[in-house]
């Protein structure tokens, strides 16, 4: 583990994603389970979303406004 620690971040997210997408979706949807009230958050801001996409910001706008980009 503390080898894949040193690879650089581009290597480590790519190692991260690629473990992710190795599991089954059964896996993957126990590995973060939602509460009704978080699902139900989640599905208004993407009804949100799909009504305005336009009031969306770009991550870069995102940490620009937070002070951290």
């Amino acid at each position: 583990m503390s080898d894949l620690l040193q690879l650089p971040q581009s290597e480590r997210l790519a190692l991260a994603i690629a473990l992710w997408d190795s599991l089954d979706d059964e896996v993957r949807d126990g590995a973060l389970p939602l509460n009704p009230d978080l699902c139900a958050e989640l599905d208004r801001r993407w009804t949100a979303h799909l009504s305005n996409p336009d009031a969306a910001l770009g991550w870069d706008e995102v940490r620009s406004q937070l002070g951290i980009g």
